[in-house]
């Protein structure tokens, strides 16, 4: 399977903020650039990202780690989703209200059956890591 275009890592990110399932945390993030193995996007962190600190919640930062890992993984040579089997989040600075964040999601290596990728989560401004994430994936025999 080849490498996702451009235009349909943007359709898929559409029809993710278009449903009603959890995945509609992806309306406010927006696509700034890809290139084989790596998507690079953007969001403002509102009120409703926020815990009771009034930060970034930590499960959106997992979220954002999954899925924009996950669409990294599917703009490579492979260009499948894969199936997460491992997951992990190191989170080091909070992210506030009117902040903009920008995630950099990078595939390390893909195998024949699993892929590796790594999630930065910056502040915009100030080029403050937020977390990182690590995310493998299964993607079947090839």
């Amino acid at each position: 399977m080849a490498s996702l275009s451009l235009n349909t890592i943007k359709q898929i990110m559409r029809t993710m903020a278009e449903c009603s399932g959890f995945d509609r945390v992806m309306n406010k993030v927006d696509l700034l650039a890809a290139s084989p193995g790596k998507v690079v996007c953007e969001m403002r962190v509102e009120e409703e990202h926020t815990n009771r600190l009034g930060t970034m919640h930590g499960g959106l930062t997992a979220t954002l780690v999954d899925i924009i890992s996950t669409l990294a993984i599917m703009h490579s040579e492979r260009g499948a989703p894969g199936v997460s089997v491992d997951m992990n989040i190191t989170y080091m600075n909070a992210a506030k209200v009117g902040e903009d964040v920008l995630i950099t999601a990078q595939v390390l290596k893909q195998g024949r059956t699993l892929a590796f990728a790594t999630v930065d989560l910056t502040n915009k401004a100030t080029g403050k890591l937020i977390a990182q994430g690590r995310h493998t994936k299964h993607l079947g025999s090839s």
